[in-house]
């Protein structure tokens, strides 16, 4: 990528870019039959950034409509049969297709971590606000990030830096400092009620994994988080329908009836809720980030380690698969990384997430590459 003496970093590196985000000269449908006319904007300043840096857009991929949860057409490239997760579907699956080796995504709560899990590529969900989402439909504010995709970390690095506010190169110190990336992380395997919801096949993949790193010398330490974790679901799910609602004030009563059922739900939803039970959500979610982080300072954790999915993509279309397995660190609006780590008994990929404190993304992609190169390789028996 750009590696040639006076080129730019992503010189002629071709970009998909999810259909929320608006691109002059492309309409911006967002997975919906909504006049596109009516959803028109100038276009994203994450674009501008990408084509200074020599890329070159490729074309728009398939969301979800509005980035929720009613699927698009797009099928798992591994097993047709199979989703390839969402709402960020068809940036996850043309980079695993090989159309294109970089995609843009955004992430709500696991519209990027659980397709690029699903789909066997590495997905990065940089630190809420990181990048600019102006030009890009809204979901839920609050926890609604630009992401990357790509085949693996060395390929999506430069581009991190590219769209990343205020990035820091290694050996800049600061947070991004050479002698903390030099350094291999601690690891942590938060153990309770959230982890209880991947399924056995992926738990048992995961715990493989997590002893694999322990034997290449890591240290790997499994502490109870969170102990609220049903209160965490909940809190999100009311930030995140009551904000889905306010997006689509103008747009719904006008066209409503050209929504899609599940997201019509979605929407309905969030109109009954009030700002008293907004307000409380929120500052609920405030206090979790700050549990996060000193659950972190504590115990001495650099990384969470996860499964990236509750499992291997589920068969059929009518779904987009579970997110759950993002939602604390979405919620928290932490950082995260969805790293290929082997295949389920059916052949499809299976993932591995590392979550980092918010604000140490240069962190989490400085460490990235030496859990990357652990996890990959093939799978022990499950």
């Amino acid at each position: 990528m750009g590696d040639a003496p006076g080129r730019p970093p992503l010189y002629g590196v071709m970009v998909g870019v999810k259909d929320i985000v608006h691109v002059d000269g492309m309409p911006t449908c967002a997975g919906s039959d909504v006049p596109a006319e009516a959803l028109a904007g100038a276009e994203a300043s994450l674009v501008g950034r990408l084509r200074e840096a020599g890329a070159l857009v490729a074309g728009k991929t398939v969301t979800a409509e509005f980035a929720v949860t009613a699927p698009g057409p797009t099928r798992n490239p591994h097993h047709l049969g199979h989703t390839p997760g969402g709402s960020s579907s068809g940036s996850a699956a043309a980079v695993a297709a090989g159309m294109v080796p970089l995609a843009v995504g955004t992430q709500t709560i696991g519209s990027m971590i659980r397709p690029a899990a699903y789909c066997g590529v590495v997905g990065f969900k940089p630190t809420h606000g990181r990048i600019s989402s102006d030009g890009v439909i809204p979901n839920a504010p609050t926890f609604d990030t630009v992401g990357l995709f790509a085949p693996d970390v060395a390929s999506l690095a430069p581009a991190a830096a590219v769209l990343c506010d205020g990035w820091r190169p290694s050996g800049e110190g600061g947070e991004g400092g050479e002698t903390e990336e030099r350094r291999r992380p601690v690891l942590g395997v938060p153990l309770g009620p959230y982890l209880d919801r991947a399924d056995a096949e992926a738990r048992n993949s995961f715990e493989e994994r997590a002893e694999r790193l322990e034997d290449a010398g890591f240290t790997v330490r499994r502490v109870p988080f969170p102990d609220d974790f049903e209160r965490v679901v909940a809190e999100q799910r009311v930030i995140n329908r009551y904000e889905l609602a306010r997006t689509h004030a103008a747009w719904f009563p006008r066209h409503g009836e050209r929504y899609r059922a599940q997201t019509v739900e979605a929407i309905r939803e969030g109109q009954r809720l009030s700002h008293d039970a907004y307000a409380a959500a929120l500052r609920a979610r405030a206090a979790f980030r700050e549990r996060l982080v000193a659950a972190m300072d504590r115990d001495g954790i650099d990384l969470w380690i996860t499964p990236a999915a509750t499992g291997p993509a589920p068969y059929g279309l009518k779904s987009t698969g579970d997110s759950v397995m993002s939602l604390p660190w979405s919620y928290a609006g932490a950082p995260a990384l969805a790293l290929p780590a082997g295949r389920a008994a059916n052949s499809l990929p299976l993932g591995v997430q590392c979550v980092a404190r918010p604000g140490v993304d240069e962190r989490l992609l400085g460490w990235a590459p030496d859990v990357e190169s652990v996890l990959v390789g093939p799978s022990a028996p499950v």
